[in-house]
């Protein structure tokens, strides 16, 4: 009987150890590798829990070991993490808490590219990465904005457009009594224009008799300025003839040349004697202008002394040359 219970309760033990190291193993804890300690300090995890891995671009290199907060330092918390001893973490590498879209935390390692390694058990630079609810907060905190603005305009546009819709109501209550008075206004233009029309066709049956009662006075002006035309264009004619008969006279005498005018058209002497006197004259003004002396003396002088003083004159002028 008692080998039956050291039986059992040997089997509880073993069990006991196998669920215990199954279960730290299931959480990311293995016994059989080497592992390496550092901590991050944060000043609020976001609901990070123990055994909630610690990511390499993605990869599981470690898992968060203890948490502990640090009431001495304004409550900041202490965050374990035990990390896969071939790992090196460099001291420009920072711990980032990540916060997955279901729910889940991790820490993430963002790698630096400093050549200094830090040692197990020092503290790593810490940043807390934007969630989803924060980056839509982000973006939509302009967008709100804008639509604020865009409301704000809106309201302004309402409140113009009422604005209008007042003065046109006022404008078309003012419009109301228009039709009538305009009916009014056509009403009394139409009786105006039915007593100008019976005016005008009055004035025109009035016109149309003194037409018919000038008509035989037209006729007479009519016959008497065709006389008058016709008496004017006789007179003229008249007139026209006597002045080319006399024409024809005066034509008919100069052609037969037994008068002055006649003789001057017909014959070339009186052209001759004139070129004659002219040439004469000429010679006249010539010797004047040479001999004034023969002209201006008080007797004159004889034909014979002019011509002796021509003589010495000309022996002068030849002498004149030869003295040169």
């Amino acid at each position: 009987m008692k080998y039956k219970e050291l039986k059992v309760g040997l089997f509880s033990a073993i069990a006991l150890v196998l669920l215990y190291f199954g279960f730290n193993f299931l959480k990311g804890h293995d016994f059989f590798e080497n592992k390496k300690i550092y901590y991050a300090v944060y000043d609020n995890i976001d609901q990070l829990a123990v055994s909630n891995p610690v990511l390499v671009n993605g990869y599981a290199v470690g898992r968060v070991s203890h948490i502990k907060i640090l009431q001495n330092k304004s409550n900041h918390v202490l965050v374990e993490m035990e990390i896969d001893a071939d790992i090196v973490i460099m001291d420009s590498t920072k711990a980032i808490l990540n916060s997955e879209l279901l729910g889940g935390k991790s820490v993430l390692l963002k790698m630096g590219r400093s050549t200094k390694a830090l040692k197990p058990g020092d503290t790593l630079k810490t940043e807390v990465a934007k969630g989803m609810f924060d980056v839509i907060s982000e973006t939509a905190t302009p967008v709100a904005t804008d639509l604020q603005t865009t409301l704000r305009k809106f309201n302004v546009a309402i409140d113009n457009f009422s604005k209008i819709f007042e003065k046109l109501d006022l404008l078309v209550t003012k419009l109301q009594p228009t039709p009538g008075l305009l009916n009014q206004t056509l009403v009394t233009t139409n009786s105006n224009i039915e007593g100008l029309s019976a005016s005008f066709k009055n004035d025109a049956e009035k016109i149309s008799v003194m037409l018919e009662e000038l008509k035989p006075t037209l006729a007479n002006f009519k016959v008497l300025s065709d006389s008058l035309k016709r008496m004017h264009l006789n007179e003229t004619l008249i007139k026209t003839q006597h002045t080319l008969a006399s024409l024809n006279q005066t034509l008919t005498k100069l052609k037969k040349g037994d008068n002055t005018m006649g003789r001057l058209l017909t014959e070339d002497s009186l052209y001759v004697n004139l070129n004659k006197l002219l040439i004469n004259l000429n010679e006249l003004s010539k010797n004047f202008n040479t001999n004034p002396n023969q002209f201006l003396a008080p007797l004159g002088k004889s034909k014979e002394k002019i011509a002796r003083d021509r003589k010495k004159e000309e022996e002068k002028k030849k002498a004149e040359p030869n003295k040169n």
